[in-house]
């Protein structure tokens, strides 16, 4: 992970001048009121050296008085701005965490199938929330800190050079130290602050992946071992944290040093110049106010640097992922995919995984319009990484997939997964009613037609007798449904969909025999006038196929009916012996 802040400062510049009235009057606001709070040690002066005017009672109070009157009315006009910047504030940072967090979420669903794979659900979740609330932290810092330090910096040297370039020349060298070592502090201090954060992306991914698989560590009794292991998580956390706070703790410390070394030297010079008759009563007072204010507003810079750095820590993680290139991209110019007949080719396709291992190795097959093929093969033959490739969740290593002669890899993706329907093995719901999960294959369909979908799955009974039918929340991933209902709604969404090419992976494998009797027919129905690509262990289910294809170790190694299978020695053979045969009609 890179240390540098300014990919994450360009990405929320980018949100914020989308809003350039609103935030070019905040900070002008805020200018406002950092330079109204100079304006006190002014005051003071003139209030102290009134005394020594030698001016009578009564002059002496209308001075005094007219000193009184500023003070209030810059006080008043100071709560009027502060109120004008805290209501552009409120409408301004809520707005932009939404962007910036609608931006990481359709960022996130760009990528690809393996980068899911490879991550964290809740992780990924963490680091989507962090990265707006890491601007709100940031933008607090930076508008209400950062910019009220440099003012009050700038401005108290200012005020002391037109009383003395002997102050402003101490303050000034002090200020550059005090900043630089700050600086210099945080930006070292910065990759502990990052470790720390992913250390609580992993402690929040092992919790996530505990509490998903709740029902597993019951099954398997691992209570004590997820709590160990997260235990084990958190105590890194708890170590670097404990290191991380005690390096600002030194700091801190170091700070406060240096602010009693300016006010001792600040004070030794005032009482010989005063001596000397270089300066008044009331330069003590403009002296004492200004650095008691810029004390103020400096107490807290080290712990305001850290906490910067500490902020673009957090944000930094998502600054990666918006920052990786997306591993499968539409081509420049790619076109629709159009479907009339639905021929599928693999021409010498080859796949391996990024660790090298080779699934497929120049696997050719046609399947021609409209046929009802099924691939079957040992487990890790290659069969489900093919519907991988054909949905391109994947690009191939070497070779050609193309559907009605038109190159997948040169078509959108979206016009691809638009025109191919896909019921894979575990289908997952969303944990939204069934009616909005059926509907999710076709997005503008009527709820008659959600039902009549549903009714044509063989799921219309059970949903019927659901608390609220149709209305009725499935739960996380489905889990209030079981696996055969779940994969009945995930048929129903399919029949919604009604794509040319239909692709069944194992989709019958969560039904009982009831179950799957019941869905035959409205498969069947679905089937017609559609290519038809199914996957199945059970081999009952794929006897009715217009043709088999038997894939081993990547490579089609036979293709032939049911009947024509069986009738030879091979894999088919011995895989329909294995279960016995018993499936015969």
């Amino acid at each position: 992970m890179s240390l540098s802040v300014r990919p994450t400062i360009k990405i929320y510049w980018a949100h914020v001048r989308r809003y350039p009235i609103r935030f070019s009057i905040f900070i002008v606001a805020l200018l406002v009121l950092d330079l109204a709070n100079l304006v006190p040690a002014l005051l003071s002066k003139k209030f102290f050296d009134s005394f020594a005017t030698g001016q009578s009672g009564t002059a002496l109070a209308a001075t005094l008085f007219g000193v009184l009157f500023l003070m209030v009315g810059l006080d008043v006009g100071m709560w009027v701005v502060r109120r004008i910047a805290d209501f552009l504030n409120n409408y301004l940072q809520p707005r932009i965490i939404v962007d910036l967090e609608q931006t990481a979420f359709a960022h996130l669903l760009n990528h690809s199938y393996r980068f899911f794979t490879d991550n964290f659900a809740g992780s990924l979740v963490k680091k989507v929330h962090r990265f707006g609330r890491s601007f709100e932290r940031l933008m607090d810092l930076l508008t209400w800190k950062l910019i009220q330090i440099v003012v009050a910096i700038v401005g108290t040297i200012v005020i002391f050079y037109l009383r003395s370039p002997l102050f402003a020349f101490i303050l000034s060298i002090w200020a550059v130290l005090f900043v630089v070592i700050n600086i210099m502090v945080a930006r070292w201090k910065l990759k502990w602050d990052i470790k720390r954060a992913e250390l609580d992306t992993e402690s929040s991914g092992v919790l996530a992946d505990a509490v998903g698989n709740a029902v597993t560590i019951q099954q398997f009794v691992g209570k004590k071992f997820e709590e160990a292991r997260f235990a084990e998580v958190n105590g890194r956390w708890h170590r670097m944290a404990v290191f991380t706070w005690n390096l600002g703790v030194i700091n801190d410390a170091v700070q406060g040093g240096f602010m009693l070394l300016l006010n001792a030297v600040s004070m030794f010079v005032a009482i010989n110049m005063y001596v000397a008759g270089v300066i008044t009563l009331g330069d003590f007072a403009l002296i004492q106010t200004a650095l008691i204010g810029l004390f103020i507003r400096l107490f807290d810079f080290g712990r305001v640097i850290r906490d910067l750095y500490d902020g673009f820590a957090e944000a930094r993680e998502m600054v990666d992922i918006l920052e990786m290139p997306y591993e499968l991209v539409d081509k420049r110019g790619a076109k629709k995919l159009m479907v009339k007949k639905g021929e599928i080719n693999f021409h010498k396709v080859s796949f391996s995984y990024s660790d090298g291992r080779e699934i497929l190795s120049d696997m050719t097959l046609e399947i021609k319009p409209r046929e009802k093929v099924a691939f079957v093969g040992p487990s890790g033959a290659g069969k489900s990484t093919i519907i991988k490739l054909l949905m391109r969740f994947f690009d191939v290593s070497r070779g050609l997939i193309t559907i009605d002669g038109q190159d997948i890899s040169k078509v959108t993706q979206d016009s691809l997964r638009t025109l191919v329907s896909l019921v894979p093995q575990d289908s997952l719901l969303f944990h939204r009613t069934v009616m909005e999960n059926i509907r999710y294959g076709r997005r503008d369909a009527s709820d008659k037609e959600v039902i009549a979908a549903s009714k044509k799955a063989h799921c219309h009974e059970f949903i019927s007798e659901l608390p609220h039918g149709y209305d009725t929340k499935v739960g996380e991933r489905g889990i209030k449904l079981s696996g055969g209902e779940r994969q009945r709604v995930a048929i129903a969404r399919a029949i919604l969909k009604n794509a040319p090419i239909l692709v069944l992976d194992e989709a019958t494998s969560s039904l009982d025999s009831e179950s799957e009797s019941l869905i035959q027919d409205a498969l069947r129905e679905l089937m017609k006038s559609k290519t038809v690509i199914v996957i199945a262990h059970r081999l009952s289910t794929i006897m009715q196929m217009n043709r088999i294809v038997v894939i081993e170790k990547g490579r089609v190694v036979d293709t032939g009916t049911h009947q024509e299978l069986i009738e030879r020695e091979g894999t088919y053979n011995k895989l329909w012996s294995i279960q016995a045969g018993g499936f015969l009609p």
